[in-house]
C-alpha cells in the first residue's frame, strides 16, 4: 500500500566498492528504496560518505546556482543564501526562474549553500567569493556554532556594502547581521531594548509558547505607534519577509524577492514593483490525506472515518487497533507529505485506524491532550502513538520543556515512539555510513526525545542529493522566534504558525516504514490483549559461556528476580502454568543440573529448529554464512538442528540468549571489527518471534549481546543486525540504574523500553581480622601515647600493619627502631588514614531482587554519602562541611591533612564521619515505624521541626563536639535527605514492568549514580542519558582541574620532579553521564583548553588556555574512547580532536607544549602533516565494542600477553578525525602505536562506589600499561594511576594501591563475600568473577601483589567449610575459581607453595567428577 503513495526515488550510481560490505549484498539494498521508475533521468552521482571531502555530506552549492542569460540587459540582482536544509532549493529556484522568464524588472542570479557544506574549505572560499558581488544575503537556521561563526566572519566583511541582509531564526551572532534599510538587529539581546523587556515579561508567564506568541502579536499595533515611521516601515517589511520565507512556496518567494528588490536595490529605486501579501491555515488539528478537510474536533474526524467508502469494515470496526500520529503542519500545507501518507496507508493496510494530529508550533502537548484523549472518560482514543517529527514533544531542538511533555504523555498513557526523517544526509550517504545518523541529528532528534520517554528511533524517510527534507525546518523557526526575535519580530509574526514551505520532497523508506508501523501496532496490541492471552519471552544471559553462568546480570539475583516477577504476573492474571514453588527449583528446571555447558546440551532444550525451517524464518540467514559457514554450524547446535535453550511455563518462555560465539577463539578475538551473530543467535530470536509468537520480550538484567551486534551506531538500517534480530517484537529491558550509557545503546540499537533496577544497598566495608586489630591498637595509642607505652604500641601497630600488607601503601619504619613522638604520630596517622579509607569505602552488599527495595536502615550508608556532597545549585551544604565549620575548620583542609597522615586531622575526620553516620541513623530511625517502613517523612519532619531540640540529628549531635552546628544548614540538609530516603525505599520496578507489558507509558528518568544524582530514584523508570551537547559542565571542569592537578603532582613526585609528557587515558560513556563530563574535561585541561558554551548552552567549541594561566607545560594525551562513549558522544570526540590539533599547531616552545613536540616528531617519522600526526582520539571501528582482552581472559583463551596486546592494538586503533567527521572511525594503527610509545603514565577514573576495578572486566580490557612498556623504546613501564571521585574527598592513587584497596574491601572482606553467598548460586559466580578480573589486571598491568592471590586462596580454598559451601552451591563457578587460581600460578602472577598447587589440582579433579556425576 505504501508504495502507491510515495515519491519515486532512485539510488545514484555508485561504484560497488564504495559501498559498505553489507550494502554490497543484493539482499539488503532493495529494502530501503522504491523500485526505479521508468524513464527517470539519470540522477547526479554522489560519492559515498567515506570518500570525497570526508564530511557528512558530499552535496555542493553548484546544484543551487542559477546564472541568468539576461538578453535584455536588465539590472542584475545577486542573491546568496545559506540554510540548514535544502528545502528552499526547489522553491527559490522556481521563483527565480519565474522572475527571469517574465524579464520585467531585473535579472536574478542565485546561489545557495547548505550550512553543513561550509565545513569544506573549498566550499567556504567559493561562498566568500560569491558574497563579494552579492546584493542580498539570506540566512536561515544557522545553529551549529562553529559554522555560524564562519558565516558571520564572511558576511560581516560585506554587510555594509550589500543592499539587504536578511537572517531568519539562527544563533544570535548571525541574527545580529540583519540589515534592511534602517532596521537592524545589531543590539539583539540587550536588555535596554523595550521590546526585549516586553518579551522577557511574557517569557515568565506560565502560558504555553504559542499563547505567548499570539499575545505578542496582539500587542503589535500598540508597540509600532512608538517607532519612527521609516523604522516602522523597515521593521514591517522584515516581518513580511519572514512570513514570505516561512510560507516557502514558489509564489510566496516570488513576492518576497519582488518586495526586497523594489524596496532596497538601488538600481530599481523608483520602479514600482507590485507584490501580493503572504496566506492562513488551522494552527493545529487532525489531517488525513483522504479527508475532505482538516478537523478541529476529534469526534467529527471519527464520524468521517466511520463513513469512508474506501475503507473495509475491519478498519471501521470498534475493535481495530488505533495508532496516533504526530505530524508537522509545514509538511502538510506545502504538499511535502508523501512520507506521512506512506505511514498512514501502511498502518491502514495492516488493519489499524489512524488519528494523525498536527501542530504548527513546537508544543505538541496541547494537541496530544486535545485530540488523542477522550475529554469525558479521560481514556486515550489510541493504543500507541508515533511522532514522525523527530523532535521532543515540547520545544523542539533547543529549548525543551520535558516535565510538561511527560505530564501530557502520562495522561495519554500509551507507548510513545519517535521516528526519524533523515536531515543532514542523503539516503545513500546514510546507507553507506557506519556512523548512521549525523551526530547533530542524534543530539537533537534522538537524545532529546528520549528525555520525554520516546523510544525506537527508526529512520522512516530520506531525501536525494538534489532536494531537501524539511522535517527539521519549521520547528527551528518557531524556537528561535521565541528565543531571539525580541526587538521587532515577536509582535508581528501572525503567520508564524502557518508555515507554508514548499520544498524538495521527502520520500518514504519502505522497509523502514513497514517495520515502524508493525512495531507501533505490536506495542498497541499489548494494550488490547487480555493478560491471560499475552505471551512473554524472558531472556537471560550467560556470560562467559560454558560455565555456571546462566543468569548473569550486574548486581541482580536473576533467578530470584524472575521468580518474584512471575509470581506477581501470575497473581495478576497471566498464564504461568507449571511455575515451580521456589527460585531454586526454577534454576533446576532451566539448567537441569546448573551445568550451563553449551557444547553439550545440558541446558533444557525448549525447541529444535531444522535448517530449512531456520532459513525460512530468518531472511538474513545467508548473510551470516560469510562468518559462520552454512547452518546449523557448531554453536547452539546438535549437528542437525539449531537448539533453543530454555523452558516454557504456560504463556511465559524463559530462554537463554546465545553468546557472541567467538569468546573462546583467540584468532577471531584478534579481528579488528566484530563479526556477525552466529546461526544459533539468529535462530533464538526467530523462535521467540515466529514460533513462540511472543507479544513482548523481556531482557533480564545488564546486559546481553543483542544491542552490541554489528551495525550502524545510531539510526539502524535493516542491514544492521540488532534491527534484524529484534524484528517486530516489543522489547522491554531491565537495566541497572547506574548504567545509563549501555542502557541508551539498548534503547537506540535494539529499540528497548529500558526499566531501571536498583543496585544493592551500599554498606561501609568495615574492618576485619588484622585490620580490626590495627584499629583497636590505634585507639589504645590515642589514649596512651603520652605515657611510656607510646613506643611499644607503635611497634605493635607497625608489625600488624606489615602482616596486613599495608607496607606497600604506607612508609613504615624498620621494626625495633626508636622514633620521635612527632614521627610516631605521623606513622600512626598514615596507618589510621589508610584503615579508615578501607573501613568507610562503600560496597554493594549481596545482589538485588526485583521488587525488594532496601529497608530504611539499609539505606543509611547511602544517605550518609548523599549528605557528604555539597550541592550549591540547590543551596545545600554537605553534612561534613557543616560539622567541620563548627570546630572552625574547612572540610577540604581536613581531607588534605588526613591524606597526609596528620594524626589530629585523621582523628577529626573520623569524628566527623561517625557524627554524620550517627545523625543520619537517628534521623532514619525517627522517620520509620516499628516495622522499619518509612512513614510520611514530610509530616514527621514538620512535627519535629517545631521543637528545635527535638530534631533527631540535633539530639544526636548535642552529645558530640559538634553540638553548635548551624541549625538552619542542618535543617536544609536533612529535609533533602528526607526526600532522598523516600526515593531510596520506593518500589516501582515490578509496577513499571507491568505497565510496559500492558502497553502503557513508562515514566522516563535519568540513569546514573544515586549518590551524586538522587533523581535517578526511585527505580522502575525508562532510563535516559543526557543531552550530549550539554557536557562538560562548568562544575565538571572545576572537578576535572582538581583531579588533573593531583595526577600531575603525583606523577611529578614519582618521576623525579618531571611532568609526564604523555598520559594515556580512557573515556567511558556512563562515567561522563554520571559526572556530566568530568573525564572529558580532564582531557581538555591536560592539553590546556577550556570548553566554551554557545548562547543555547551547548558546548561545541574550545578555547586555548594560555601557558601563563596553565602554569605548566601542555601534556600530550592518547585517548581511548569506549565503544559506548563513541556511540553517545561523537560530538565530544570531534571537539577533543579539534582541541588537540589546535594545541599541536600553537607556536610555543616544545618543552612547554608536549602535544606539539610529539606531533612534530611523528609527522616527520610518518611523512604526514602535523594535524594528522596529532591524531589522539581513538576507539573501536563503528559497530564494534571492547578490545576483546576481557573475553580472552574470562575464557582463558589466550596464549601470552603479547596476544592480548595485539588484540588491543587491532581493535582500538581506529581514529576519529574532526577534519573528516563523516568518514567515521578510520584505522590508524601506526599513529596509535607511536602516540602510545611516548606515554609515561596511564590513567582511568572511578566515579561511583558500586563499580570498582575488579567488579567489571571493562577496566582492565582498556588498560594499556604493559602494552605501553612494550612500545616504549626504553622499555620503561609507565606509572599507572586511578582517580577516585566516589567520595567528596577526590583521590589519585596508583593502580596497585587501588587494586589492593579493592581486594581488601571486596574479595577478601567477609562482609562482602558473605553478602554475596547469601544470594546462593549467583553469589559464587560473583566471587569467581572478582578473582578472574584480578588476573586480568595482572595480565594487562602487572600491578597485582602476590599476597592478594595468597589471601584469596586462604579465604576460599584453605577454609574447608567455605570450600564445601562454594562447591555445593555452584560447582561450575567453583571449578572456574579453582581453574583461575591455577592459571594465575601457571602464568607467573602468583608464587605459592607446591602444597597449595597440588591441593588445587586435586580439587579441580574432584569438582570435575562431581559435575560429571551429576550429569549421569
Amino acid at each position: 500500500m505504501a508504495s502507491l503513495v510515495s515519491s519515486p526515488f532512485t539510488l545514484p550510481s555508485t561504484k560497488v566498492e564504495n559501498l559498505s560490505s553489507v550494502s554490497q549484498k543484493h539482499y539488503f539494498l532493495h529494502s530501503f528504496l522504491p523500485k526505479k521508475t521508468q524513464n527517470a533521468k539519470s540522477p547526479m552521482k554522489v560519492k559515498c560518505a567515506a570518500v570525497g571531502n570526508g564530511l557528512f555530506t558530499q552535496t555542493t552549492q553548484e546544484v543551487r546556482r542559477i546564472v541568468p542569460e539576461n538578453p535584455q540587459n536588465l539590472p542584475t540582482v545577486k542573491i546568496v543564501y545559506v540554510v540548514l536544509e535544502a528545502q528552499y532549493q526547489s522553491s527559490l529556484s522556481a521563483a527565480v526562474r519565474t522572475l527571469n522568464s517574465n524579464g520585467r524588472y531585473a535579472s536574478y542570479e542565485v546561489v545557495g549553500y547548505l550550512v553543513e557544506e561550509l565545513r569544506d574549505e573549498n566550499a567556504y572560499k567559493t561562498f566568500c567569493e560569491d558574497l563579494k558581488d552579492a546584493n542580498v544575503f539570506i540566512g536561515s537556521l544557522i545553529f551549529v556554532e562553529e559554522l555560524a561563526l564562519k558565516v558571520k566572519a564572511a558576511v560581516e566583511k560585506e554587510r555594509d556594502r550589500m543592499d539587504a541582509v536578511l537572517v531568519f531564526p539562527s544563533m544570535p551572532e548571525v541574527m545580529r547581521l540583519n540589515k534592511l534599510g534602517t532596521f537592524s538587529m545589531a543590539q539583539l539581546g540587550q536588555s535596554k531594548s523595550p521590546f526585549f523587556q516586553l518579551f522577557k515579561k511574557k517569557k515568565s508567564s506560565s502560558a504555553g509558547f504559542a499563547d505567548q506568541m499570539l499575545k505578542l502579536v496582539r500587542t503589535l499595533p500598540k508597540v509600532l505607534k512608538y517607532l519612527p515611521s521609516d523604522k516602522a516601515q523597515d521593521a514591517r517589511l522584515y516581518i513580511l519577509s519572514l512570513q514570505f520565507w516561512l510560507g516557502g512556496s514558489p509564489d510566496n518567494l516570488v513576492n518576497f524577492v519582488k518586495m526586497i528588490s523594489g524596496s532596497y536595490i538601488p538600481a530599481l529605486k523608483g520602479t514600482k514593483i507590485e507584490y501580493s501579501d503572504p496566506v492562513l491555515f488551522l494552527d493545529n488539528g487532525i489531517w488525513h490525506p483522504l479527508a475532505p478537510c482538516m478537523y478541529d474536533d476529534v469526534k467529527e474526524y471519527l464520524n468521517w472515518y466511520g463513513t469512508r467508502r474506501d475503507a473495509n469494515e475491519k478498519l471501521k470496526s470498534p475493535n481495530a487497533p488505533v495508532v496516533g500520529l504526530i505530524l508537522q503542519r509545514s509538511h502538510i500545507v506545502t504538499g511535502d507529505e508523501s512520507h506521512y501518507v506512506a505511514v498512514i496507508m501502511e498502518l491502514e493496510a495492516r488493519g489499524a485506524k489512524v488519528i494523525p494530529i498536527f501542530a504548527g508550533g513546537l508544543d505538541f502537548s496541547g494537541p496530544v491532550e486535545k485530540y488523542l484523549i477522550n475529554p469525558i472518560t479521560k481514556k486515550p482514543f489510541v493504543h500507541s502513538v508515533v511522532s514522525l517529527t523527530g523532535f521532543a514533544l515540547v520545544g523542539g531542538p533547543a529549548r525543551q520543556d520535558h516535565p510538561r511533555a511527560i505530564e501530557a504523555l502520562m495522561k495519554l498513557d500509551v507507548p510513545y515512539i519517535v521516528a526519524l526523517p533523515l536531515v543532514f544526509q542523503t539516503t545513500e550517504e546514510w546507507l553507506n555510513s557506519t556512523l548512521g545518523l549525523h551526530p547533530i541529528q542524534v543530539a537533537l532528534q534522538v537524545a532529546l526525545p528520549e528525555l520525554d520517554g520516546g523510544m525506537e528511533p527508526i529512520v522512516f524517510s530520506g531525501r536525494d542529493p538534489r532536494t531537501g527534507n524539511i522535517a527539521f525546518v519549521c520547528a527551528l523557526f518557531h524556537l528561535v522566534i521565541a528565543e531571539y526575535f525580541c526587538q521587532y519580530v515577536c509582535k508581528l509574526v501572525s503567520k508564524c504558525f502557518q508555515c507554508n514551505i514548499t520544498a524538495g520532497k521527502s520520500h518514504a523508506l519502505h522497509k523502514r516504514v513497514e517495520q515502524l508501523c508493525t512495531r507501533a501496532i505490536r506495542w498497541g496490541e499489548l494494550k488490547r490483549k487480555s493478560k491471560v492471552e499475552k505471551r512473554v519471552a524472558i531472556t537471560v544471559f550467560s556470560f562467559p559461556p560454558d560455565k555456571g553462568n546462566v543468569g548473569t546480570a550486574a548486581y541482580l539475583n536473576v533467578f530470584s528476580s524472575i521468580f518474584s516477577v512471575l509470581k506477581d504476573l501470575q497473581s495478576d492474571g497471566y498464564n504461568v502454568e507449571g511455575l515451580p514453588e521456589t527460585s531454586e527449583a526454577l534454576i533446576e528446571d532451566i539448567l537441569h543440573d546448573k551445568e550451563a555447558q553449551f557444547s553439550s546440551p545440558n541446558l533444557n532444550i525448549a525447541y529444535k529448529m531444522g535448517v530449512r525451517e531456520y532459513q525460512k524464518l530468518t531472511p538474513y540467514a545467508t548473510a551470516l554464512e560469510e562468518n559462520w559457514g552454512k547452518a546449523p554450524g557448531n554453536l547452539n547446535s546438535d549437528g542437525e538442528n539449531l537448539l533453543v535453550y530454555g523452558k516454557q511455563y504456560g504463556n511465559v518462555f524463559i530462554g537463554v540468549q546465545p553468546t557472541f560465539g567467538y569468546e573462546g577463539d583467540p584468532m577471531r578475538l584478534l579481528f579488528s571489527k566484530s563479526a556477525s551473530p552466529h546461526h544459533g543467535f539468529a535462530a533464538y530470536y526467530s523462535f521467540v518471534e515466529k514460533i513462540f509468537k511472543a507479544d513482548a520480550v523481556l531482557h533480564f538484567g545488564t546486559h546481553g549481546s543483542l544491542e552490541f551486534m554489528p551495525g550502524k551506531q545510531v539510526g539502524m538500517s535493516d542491514a544492521c543486525y540488532p534491527d534484524s534480530l529484534i524484528g517486530n517484537i516489543p522489547n522491554v529491558y531491565y537495566y541497572a540504574a547506574n548504567n545509563p550509557s549501555e542502557a541508551t545503546i539498548a534503547k537506540r540499537r535494539s529499540y528497548a523500553n529500558t526499566i531501571s533496577y536498583l543496585t544493592p544497598p551500599a554498606e561501609n566495608a568495615g574492618l576485619y581480622k588484622g585490620l580490626k586489630q590495627l584499629s583497636e591498637l590505634i585507639s589504645s595509642y590515642q589514649s596512651l601515647k603520652d605515657t611510656g607505652r607510646g613506643q611499644q604500641i607503635v611497634s605493635s601497630i607497625v608489625s600488624t600493619a606489615r602482616q596486613c600488607n599495608l607496607d606497600k601503601d604506607v612508609d613504615l619504619p624498620e621494626e625495633g627502631v626508636e622514633i620521635s613522638a612527632k614521627e610516631r604520630d605521623l606513622v600512626v596517622g598514615k596507618v589510621y588514614s589508610k584503615i579508615m579509607e578501607i573501613e568507610s569505602r562503600l560496597l554493594p552488599c549481596g545482589l538485588h531482587v526485583i521488587g525488594e527495595p532496601p529497608s530504611a536502615m539499609e539505606a543509611v550508608a547511602t544517605l550518609v554519602n548523599i549528605a557528604a556532597l555539597d550541592r550549591p545549585e540547590e543551596g545545600i551544604s554537605s553534612l561534613p562541611s557543616i560539622l567541620a565549620e563548627t570546630v572552625g575548620r574547612q572540610i577540604e583542609d581536613v581531607y588534605r591533612g588526613s591524606d597526609k597522615g596528620i594524626l589530629k586531622d585523621v582523628e577529626l575526620l573520623q569524628n566527623i564521619t561517625e557524627a554524620s553516620r550517627g545523625a543520619v541513623s537517628a534521623f532514619v530511625q525517627r522517620s520509620t515505624n516499628s516495622k522499619g517502613q518509612v512513614v510520611e517523612v514530610a509530616d514527621k519532619l514538620s512535627s519535629i521541626l517545631g521543637f528545635g531540640l527535638n530534631e533527631p540529628w540535633i539530639q544526636y549531635l548535642s552529645n558530640t563536639k559538634f553540638y553548635r552546628a548551624d541549625r538552619e544548614k542542618l535543617r536544609v540538609c536533612f529535609e533533602f535527605l528526607g526526600v532522598c530516603l523516600k526515593l531510596v525505599v520506593a518500589d516501582n520496578e515490578l509496577g513499571s514492568l507491568k505497565q510496559a507489558l500492558e502497553g502503557k507509558y513508562v515514566e522516563p528518568g535519568p540513569g546514573g549514580d544515586p549518590i551524586r544524582n538522587p533523581k535517578v530514584l526511585p527505580t522502575g523508570k525508562n532510563i535516559h542519558a543526557l543531552d550530549p551537547q550539554a557536557i562538560p559542565t562548568t562544575a565538571a571542569l572545576q572537578s576535572a582541574k582538581i583531579v588533573v592537578d593531583r595526577l600531575l603532582e603525583r606523577q611529578k613526585a614519582d618521576n623525579g620532579g618531571n611532568y609526564p609528557e604523555t598520559v594515556a587515558l580512557v573515556l567511558w560513556g556512563t562515567d561522563n553521564i554520571k559526572t556530566y563530563g568530568e573525564s572529558l574535561a580532564q582531557v581538555m585541561w591536560m592539553v590546556g583548553v577550556r570548553p566554551v558554551s554557545d548562547a543555547l548552552g551547548r558546548v561545541n567549541r574550545v578555547e586555548v588556555v594560555s601557558l601563563e594561566e596553565l602554569g605548566r607545560p601542555r601534556v600530550d594525551v592518547v585517548v581511548n574512547c569506549s565503544g559506548v562513549f563513541r556511540d553517545l558522544f561523537v560530538n565530544q570526540m570531534n571537539l577533543l580532536d579539534r582541541a588537540v590539533k589546535m594545541v599541536a599547531e600553537l607556536d610555543e616552545p616544545e618543552e612547554q607544549n608536549f602535544v606539539r613536540k610529539h606531533a612534530m616528531e611523528q609527522a616527520q617519522a610518518l611523512g604526514v602533516d602535523v594535524r594528522e600526526a596529532a591524531t589522539r582520539i581513538f576507539s573501536n571501528a563503528s559497530g564494534s565494542y571492547s578490545s576483546n582482552v576481557n573475553l580472552a581472559v574470562e575464557n582463558s583463551s589466550w596464549n601470552d600477553e603479547k596476544q592480548l596486546q595485539d588484540m588491543y592494538l587491532s581493535r582500538k586503533s581506529f581514529a576519529f578525525d574532526s577534519d573528516a567527521p563523516g568518514v567515521g572511525m578510520t584505522e590508524k594503527r601506526k599513529v596509535f602505536e607511536m602516540a602510545l610509545s611516548t606515554a609515561e603514565a596511564t590513567f582511568q577514573n572511578l566515579d561511583s562506589s558500586e563499580i570498582s576495578l575488579t567488579d567489571v572486566s571493562h577496566y582492565f580490557d582498556s588498560d594499556p600499561t604493559n602494552l605501553v612498556q612494550n612500545l616504549r623504546k626504553d622499555g620503561k613501564k609507565p606509572n599507572a594511576y586511578i582517580a577516585d571521585t566516589t567520595t567528596a574527598n577526590a583521590q589519585v592513587r596508583t593502580l596497585s594501591e587501588t587494586v589492593r584497596l579493592d581486594a581488601r574491601t571486596k574479595l577478601l572482606n567477609p562482609k562482602w563475600y558473605e553478602g554475596m553467598l547469601s544470594s546462593g548460586y549467583e553469589g559464587v559466580r560473583e566471587i569467581e568473577k572478582r578473582l578472574t578480573n584480578t588476573v586480568g589486571w595482572s595480565a594487562t598491568s602487572g600491578q597485582v601483589d602476590n599476597w592478594v592471590y595468597e589471601e584469596a586462596n586462604t579465604t576460599f580454598i584453605q577454609d574447608e567449610e567455605m570450600l564445601n559451601k562454594l562447591m555445593s552451591t555452584n560447582p561450575n563457578s567453583f571449578r572456574k575459581l579453582v581453574q583461575t587460581f591455577l592459571e594465575a600460578n601457571g602464568r607467573g602472577y602468583w608464587d605459592t607453595s607446591i602444597d597449595n598447587i597440588e591441593k588445587l589440582k586435586q580439587l579441580y579433579s574432584e569438582v570435575e567428577d562431581k559435575i560429571e556425576g551429576i550429569d549421569r
